[in-house]
């Protein structure tokens, strides 16, 4: 099956960042395949049960962007990290570190060159796009190059990577190599909407990330994405820049009619968060050079600061609004969203706006603090704020 006849181009008025909260039935399946009851086969059958149902689901909500939910994964981005070759998954003494609690000590590290061929993934996107007709358009998404970069250089990596690759150079030619191969084998297989995840800029804003006031907002050498700090480059316009390029390389020479968009937000861990504070330093970066189509942006609470970074996104790229929040069952006023949408429109036009939730619902298997009803909730909010602002 290949991309629809009739061109869907995302983003769409109402929109979706990914993932979605696992039914019990899977949640339950996957514990039995860890505990050993159930065979890899047997635990695939209960996945593509759910994600059949789900994209249903998003069919009946309206919604024209389809995606598998991250059913078949346990994190956004590990997983994609553990498909590439070269990469290993490993434990480590501490996870990642949020506001209110520590995610599971899981990470991937190099054990040899990279390579993005015959990934995974390839067949998690064949299996939605089976499910898809001309009505909506399959979805994947995968985490930023950047976002990859940063996790080898946490500190219980970094002698791995710098085994493999001594010259800074040399790994960032390869993980964009390595992104491109991919890129080009999903392509081939009909994939027109691809989204980058990429919480490396929502962890700039935060003095605590930002290189350069690391050592002195972390007095222990601790950080609440990676733990001890590593500094990459020595300020935020070099590392922004460092970032920047490892992204806009991994997109040289991609279809022009291959829809790629990115998703920035602060950390989306069972409902907490990791950093705080406005798109303003990361902007002269992100949203003016990044050679991408689209931004899903956090804007649910005054962590992400206002809407006048908008006004530095160049070219006709758009920006979806994440004015709904995944994190909380409370439903959103539906006219306090009209009236942000308008806000927003001072900075960039109506016409180039969008609106979603501001991050997934379960960006690991765990799942934030709201039920299922909850999720599809906000999801008729969206449309419906979406056709009355929009038509």
């Amino acid at each position: 099956m290949t991309a629809p006849a009739t061109r869907l181009v995302p983003p769409f008025r109402a929109d979706v960042v990914g993932s979605y909260l696992r039914p019990d039935y899977l949640h339950a399946a996957r514990r039995r395949f860890a505990a050993g009851e159930i065979d890899a086969a047997a635990l695939e059958a209960v996945e593509d049960r759910a994600i059949t149902d789900l994209v249903a689901r998003q069919k009946a909500a309206g919604l024209q962007a389809i995606t598998d939910g991250e059913f078949r994964r346990s994190w956004w981005h590990l997983d994609f990290m553990w498909g590439l070759q070269g990469v290993e998954k490993a434990q480590l003494e501490h996870g990642y570190r949020f506001a209110d609690m520590e995610t599971r000590p899981e990470t991937a590290r190099l054990t040899g060159k990279l390579g993005g061929a015959d990934h995974p993934f390839l067949a998690h996107f064949q299996f939605i796009q089976g499910l898809a007709d001309a009505s909506v358009l399959p979805r994947l998404t995968v985490p930023a190059p950047a976002q990859f970069f940063k996790e080898l250089h946490r500190p219980e990596n970094l002698a791995a990577t710098e085994a493999i690759y001594p010259s800074r150079e040399a790994l960032i030619e390869d993980i964009a190599a390595a992104y491109r191969t991919f890129i080009a084998e999903l392509y081939a297989l009909g994939c027109r909407s691809l989204q980058f995840d990429d919480c490396t800029w929502g962890m700039m804003v935060d003095p605590r990330y930002s290189n350069a006031g690391i050592a002195a907002a972390n007095s222990d050498g601790s950080c609440c994405e990676h733990g001890p700090a590593t500094v990459i480059s020595d300020s935020v316009e070099a590392l922004a820049n460092e970032l920047l390029e490892v992204n806009n390389r991994a997109l040289a020479g991609a279809p022009a009619d291959l829809a790629i968009t990115t998703h920035v937000c602060r950390g989306n861990y069972r409902s907490t968060w990791a950093a705080q504070g406005g798109y303003d330093p990361i902007a002269p970066f992100l949203f003016a050079r990044e050679n991408v189509s689209a931004y899903y942006l956090e804007f649910d609470t005054d962590r992400a600061g206002d809407f006048s970074p908008l006004a530095q996104v160049s070219g006709d790229k758009k920006v979806v609004l994440g004015l709904v929040s995944s994190k909380v069952g409370e439903l959103e006023d539906r006219e306090a969203v009209v009236a942000r949408i308008r806000e927003a429109s001072r900075y960039l036009p109506l016409e180039r706006l969008c609106l979603s939730t501001q991050c997934g619902f379960a960006s690991t298997e765990e799942g934030n603090a709201l039920t299922e009803e909850q999720q599809w909730a906000k999801i008729r909010l969206i449309g419906e704020v979406a056709r009355e602002v929009w038509g």
